[in-house]
């Protein structure tokens, strides 16, 4: 599989052949955005903006022999040192002309609220402004929802990726390791999960400081169950508590719906009934590299100590819906230098060719990228997007995994007759994986690449008759099912062999 080739160097100052860093005022402003200030050309403060600064941390120092406790935080303290020293002077201006504002460590990047376009041009102007993204809705692809509503086996498409193999022959369950949802929301309270949730307390309330975050903390004048800024974990979609599920979910008994059902979860809301945003997206990433208790200052109170190993994100946002993919070029780069995992499904836009197009699953060397499969034939789902990805041109997905009529926890403690197919289903049994990996070989903790390559050696392969990216299907990997399908079984039985 070909690699993107952006240098930690070139990702982390800004510069280089992706043009993050350009002199000209309206070279720093994204297309789509100005194409918005020039087609409206209006003074009324109307637009939300993403700036990001030039002085960006040096993540290439940090030592990746660290412990993964350790290397989180040396990322931590590099990322907030830089972004208190960069951000200085604009956060300065910003107070003086009274413009709400948020500022990201993760990306050294400040929020700005209903501006208009001369202040837009302004801060361009800036010597110590990199880029200017607009803020705009991204909403959830729906997954698919089929009306047979008989009841499979619930390990149906667990034993199809080899999770139940790893539990009955080698004892692992994933104990040890923390998965991240990066999605609409968790019913913390499920059966299926209420147990292997990390705030959950032993005959004791629980504590959803450092488990829980709501990137949702403005109401958007909707009539979300979940309100906004919620204290306890909230799901006003169902997306989030299905793909949850998936990867730790068990209830003590017949509902055995997830690959690691010893690992533990945390969560944060990025999306408000399927809505997200920019911002909300690089609040939940912020978040998973230093949790924090409700009202502490992420900046100086994050505790990199309790950031989750792994991260599972299903969902995407197109170009079309104004990510680039640029905006999430640095976090990426950081959770990845940080040794977290970032699984990203490949998106619901198939069976053409070229149709990973959403961030982040575009970012193909920064995350791992899944398709979906049924995984009761072993075929592709019709859906799956395909490579190559369209920012990158790598061949993509890097495997796919089960993600047609999988059955999995559904807020209101429900499963039966909720089905659901899509990528985003897909994604949470490789997450699930991960988590058995790094529980069954602790020394594999935090290596992201050494764990990418393990899937990909381990994968079923699988061909096709479709050719894309003048990459033919008969070989692997392909641009339909990557280097194949998911085996869990094989990926721990080769890190216990090589890594142990």
């Amino acid at each position: 599989m070909k690699r993107l080739g952006i240098t930690l160097a070139v990702a982390l100052i800004g510069l280089g052949t992706l043009a993050l860093s350009q002199s000209n005022i309206t070279g720093k402003i994204d297309a789509r955005l100005l194409k918005d200030l020039q087609a409206k050309n209006k003074v009324e403060p109307e637009f939300d903006v993403l700036v990001q600064l030039k002085a960006q941390a040096d993540l290439t120092r940090i030592d990746q022999t660290l412990s993964f406790p350790n290397k989180v935080t040396a990322v931590y303290q590099a990322l907030t040192t830089s972004a208190n020293e960069s951000q200085t002077e604009l956060v300065k201006w910003l107070v003086a002309k009274n413009i709400k504002h948020r500022r990201f460590f993760i990306s050294s990047t400040v929020a700005l609220f209903k501006v208009d376009a001369g202040t837009i041009k302004l801060v361009a102007a800036r010597d110590d402004v990199a880029r200017i993204f607009g803020v705009y809705e991204s909403k959830l692809k729906n997954p698919i929802v089929p009306h047979d509503k008989s009841r499979l086996a619930p390990e149906t498409s667990l034993e199809s990726a080899g999770a139940t193999k790893v539990w009955s022959e080698l004892g692992v369950k994933g104990k040890g390791i923390v998965v991240a949802s990066n999605d609409t929301g968790v019913d913390w309270s499920h059966p299926a999960l209420v147990n292997s949730y990390r705030g959950t307390r032993s005959g004791a309330p629980a504590d959803h400081n450092y488990n829980w975050y709501d990137s949702i903390y403005e109401d958007h004048n909707s009539d979300s169950s979940c309100g906004y800024a919620s204290q306890a974990p909230c799901d006003d979609n169902s997306h989030g508590t299905h793909t949850t599920g998936t990867m730790v979910g068990f209830d003590g008994g017949e509902n055995s719906i997830g690959m690691a059902p010893d690992s533990k979860w945390i969560g944060c809301r990025n999306m408000e009934k399927g809505v997200g945003w920019t911002t909300t997206y690089l609040d939940c990433f912020e978040y998973f590299l230093a949790p924090t208790a409700a009202g502490e200052d992420r900046f100086t109170q994050g505790r990199p100590e309790l950031a989750p190993h792994i991260i599972n994100n299903s969902w995407g946002c197109p170009d079309s819906e104004g990510c680039t993919g640029e905006e999430y070029i640095l976090p990426l780069v950081a959770l990845k230098r940080a040794g977290i995992m970032v699984i990203t499904s490949a998106g619901n836009d198939g069976p053409g060719c070229s149709t990973i197009t959403t961030q982040p699953a575009t970012l193909t060397d920064l995350t791992f990228v899944i398709g979906a499969h049924d995984h009761r034939t072993g075929n592709i789902a019709s859906f799956s997007s395909r490579g190559p990805s369209v920012l990158t041109n790598q061949t993509s997905p890097h495997i796919t995994a089960p993600g047609v009529n999988i059955r999995s926890s559904v807020p209101g403690g429900r499963y039966q007759g909720f089905f659901m197919s899509g990528t985003s289903m897909a994604a949470p049994h490789v997450s699930g994986a991960v988590a058995l990996i790094w529980s069954a070989v602790p020394k594999l903790i935090g290596k992201v690449d050494e764990t990418m390559r393990l899937l990909e050696t381990t994968a079923v392969p699988k061909t096709s008759t479709q050719t894309c990216g003048g990459v033919s299907g008969n070989v692997s990997p392909n641009n339909t099912y990557g280097y194949g399908l998911l085996d869990a079984y094989s990926a721990v039985k080769m890190a216990e062999r090589i890594y142990r």
